[in-house]
């Protein structure tokens, strides 16, 4: 029997996750907003699904698996909006339904620890929206609903060495700051691995072994590059949009022990510095 996986919100973290399932025999359907879009999900293998209420009910009268990874935006999760109600009376029928959140939902913990048990105290906008729509999702009854929670995405373009070549790069040093991160290839294992071994009601961190400060992320990447580091800029005469300053409102470490030991997952990229190693010989 085939397999199929709905996307609600076919973004960065679905794509890779696609990729790992297609060449399985897998079905993938993805959502999308525009109608010109719909080739390029085609030419991937993915059946695209118009973002309307009538085109993802057809799509989820024939999923077996469906990825949320849709962010809120002003009016709460888009996904619930359109479809919650058809998501609780399917979902009995699923076998599995991951929502893809963030270690945001944490808070600041001024550089400390967290795991899964840590309560959630988120202090930006983003991370009170986010631990917002987990609640939603959660308040749905009958679903197999499994929260990941994501620590700083990283990948096939996203990563630091274009702004590092073009010399646009800057390293912002806040004392003690830090932030954990993850490779994109590890965020889709994961989901893999969680889809093989489902347990209705599970929350994740997913974020790799080292959570470092950003500014040695860049020496590191400039390392690679054999070019000198870019200067250090104190965060306080750092020029940074509201968004970028609000990362830096939250220092924490996290940790990932529970996704380890419960899904057997063994990270492709456990520190930045495989993971930018791997960018690097990936692109040239």
């Amino acid at each position: 029997m085939t397999q199929t996986l709905l996307t609600l919100g076919h973004g960065y973290c679905a794509k890779a996750l696609a990729a790992r399932l297609l060449p399985q025999g897998w079905q993938v359907l993805a959502t999308h907003r525009d109608p010109d879009r719909a080739a390029d999900l085609a030419a991937t293998g993915v059946a695209p699904v118009l973002w309307t209420r009538e085109a993802v009910a057809a799509a989820l009268a024939q999923a077996s698996h469906v990825l949320v990874s849709a962010g809120p935006d002003g009016e709460g999760d888009p996904a619930l909006r359109l479809a919650g109600d058809l998501l609780a009376a399917r979902g009995a029928d699923l076998d599995w339904l991951g929502y893809l959140s963030t270690t945001g939902v944490y808070g600041d913990q001024k550089g400390g620890w967290v795991d899964e048990d840590t309560p959630p105290a988120p202090s930006t906008a983003r991370g009170k929206a986010r631990l917002a729509a987990e609640q939603a999702w959660s308040a749905l009854p009958g679903l197999p609903l499994h929260i990941f929670r994501l620590a700083g995405i990283y990948g096939p373009g996203r990563g630091p060495f274009e702004k590092v070549r073009q010399g646009s790069a800057r390293r912002i040093v806040k004392s003690g700051q830090v932030f954990s991160r993850i490779h994109v290839e590890d965020i889709a294992q994961a989901l893999e691995a969680s889809i093989r071994q489902p347990r209705p009601g599970a929350v994740y961190n997913l974020c790799d072994d080292d959570p470092a400060p950003p500014q040695e992320v860049i020496a590191h990447a400039a390392r690679l590059l054999d070019l000198p580091p870019p200067p250090e800029v104190p965060f306080a005469e750092a020029d940074l949009t509201p968004m970028a300053r609000s990362f830096y409102a939250e220092n924490k470490r996290v940790r990932n022990d529970l996704v380890k030991r419960e899904l057997g997952l063994r990270l492709i990229h456990p520190d930045y510095r495989s993971g930018l190693a791997a960018l690097l010989a990936e692109t040239g």
